[in-house]
């Protein structure tokens, strides 16, 4: 039971670092990733469908995605798509392909964007310490109820503050690369 709490929190704190890379992957760092692309929704056929699988994204320079759609059909559609999303990106089209190139990022920019990365960080942590909290929540239940005597207790709470240090440790490492590849952009 106990390392049900343990292996469940492990996995708990994984899956927050886990969205964190996710969201860190659609923060537009002045260089080309295929992840930006992620949240656009494109309408094929009244169907809200992903991009990234009506076409393949490929960087042919670190500054340009080429969205090459299975369907030539679709192309306006990808096309429409891409002008409708947030990301601020003027989509080139020639007839085969679609061009985005991404523009070289300001100084302010950078700044808004590092802060942006900050916020998420900490919205992440908050997550790891939630499932920390609930995993102490859970084992002083049980020690209540019996099922642990008190330094088994206090073992396996030290366990959980250890997978907490390093959950939040390996976020701010995260963070720290994403501001570093803002920053040099």
């Amino acid at each position: 039971m106990t390392n049900e709490i343990i292996d469940k929190a492990k996995s708990n704190m994984a899956k927050s670092i886990e969205v964190f890379q996710k969201d860190l992957g659609t923060i537009r760092a002045g260089v080309a990733n295929a992840g930006l692309l992620e949240p656009v929704k494109v309408d094929y056929y009244g169907v809200p469908t992903p991009l990234t699988q009506m076409s393949s994204v490929t960087i042919p320079e670190p500054r340009v995605l080429m969205v090459t759609p299975y369907d030539k059909s679709s192309l306006d559609a990808i096309e429409h798509a891409l002008l409708a999303s947030n990301l601020g990106l003027t989509p080139a089209n020639d007839g085969n392909v679609i061009r985005l190139v991404i523009p070289q990022l300001t100084g302010e920019r950078r700044q808004e964007i590092a802060k942006q990365v900050g916020k998420l960080s900490e919205q992440a942590k908050i997550a790891v310490r939630n499932v920390r909290r609930e995993a102490m929540e859970a084992l002083k239940r049980q020690e209540k109820n019996g099922d642990l005597t008190e330094d088994e207790q206090r073992r396996l709470e030290q366990q959980v503050q250890k997978e907490t240090d390093t959950s939040t440790k390996r976020i701010d490492d995260l963070a720290d690369e994403k501001r570093q590849e803002i920053t040099q952009g």
